[in-house]
């Protein structure tokens, strides 16, 4: 959650192109990596042409350390190079450098962006790209699209010495969770806690204290944390999302979410405070 000051956003490649670069390309919504004993790294070529590739579509990222990045869109058939594998973001959290992995992730929403935004949305023009800035206009009506980052916040409710934790229907495992949504138009990051936590679990907060945000690439959302206290009601389902909630203490934790995600960082925070 911290910044990166070894990694420079930009736009605009330098005006001399570097000998290699970092190449963060993928394919069907999987990352092109190499591997090596278990350990993945991320491509340093000068071009995608030197592993027989040639991408369908590149953005410039910016610059780690000195050495220019490059997000790259691969044709949804390509087969992965010897010494290459298509992996999915998620199953390489932890075994990809921490800094490339959150750079991972900033290419990922921007080769979806520019995958899925070649037209106008208003006139269906093909879009021109933008030089200045991570944008493209419409040439004919000027409509101009930015990639989509859509807030969402992650709460995160203490009752002395215990914290609400809830299960949905649609997770992947039976872990529980904290209580996530996505604020609504015209909403405050604030109200939107408040109003989740009543729908989700029914029951009213209060001291309401951010924690910290990450960006998360599944598609395009950030989470924003918080944490609260609880101040009345009994819990009660909204029973289309959430499966089962209930009041955890350090000692009784359930299964929970892994390292990689916020919801984590928050449900440890509460365990060794």
């Amino acid at each position: 959650m911290e910044p990166h000051p070894r990694f420079l956003p930009g736009v605009s490649p330098p005006g001399e192109a570097s000998s290699t670069c970092l190449w963060f390309a993928f394919s069907g919504g999987k990352l092109l990596v190499r591997d090596d004993d278990g350990t993945a790294t991320v491509p340093l070529l000068a071009s995608m042409a030197e592993l027989g590739l040639d991408p369908v579509r590149r953005q410039y990222l910016g610059s780690l350390d000195g050495q220019e990045c490059y997000a790259a869109e691969l044709a949804p058939d390509m087969v992965p190079p010897e010494g290459t594998s298509l992996q999915g973001l998620r199953g390489l959290y932890g075994r990809l450098d921490d800094l490339l992995y959150s750079i991972a992730g900033r290419s990922f929403q921007i080769v979806e962006w520019d995958r899925t935004h070649l037209y106008c949305g208003h006139c269906g023009t093909a879009m021109e790209q933008l030089a200045s800035e991570r944008a493209k206009r419409c040439p004919e009506c000027s409509l101009t699209s930015y990639p989509r980052v859509t807030p969402a916040i992650i709460v995160l409710i203490r009752r002395g010495d215990e914290v609400l934790l809830a299960r949905a229907h649609n997770f992947p495992s039976k872990f529980y969770s904290t209580i996530a949504g996505f604020v609504e138009p015209g909403e405050s990051l604030e109200e939107a806690v408040v109003r989740e936590v009543g729908e989700e679990v029914g029951v009213a907060v209060k001291d309401i204290r951010y924690f910290g945000s990450q960006p998360w690439p599944f598609p395009h959302s950030l989470m924003i944390g918080f944490t609260c206290e609880y101040a009345h009601g009994e819990i009660t389902l909204e029973a289309r999302e959430i499966a089962d909630a209930a009041w955890f203490t350090r000692d009784n934790m359930p299964h929970i979410p892994p390292k990689l995600s916020i919801a984590r960082k928050l449900i440890d925070s509460f365990v060794q405070d």
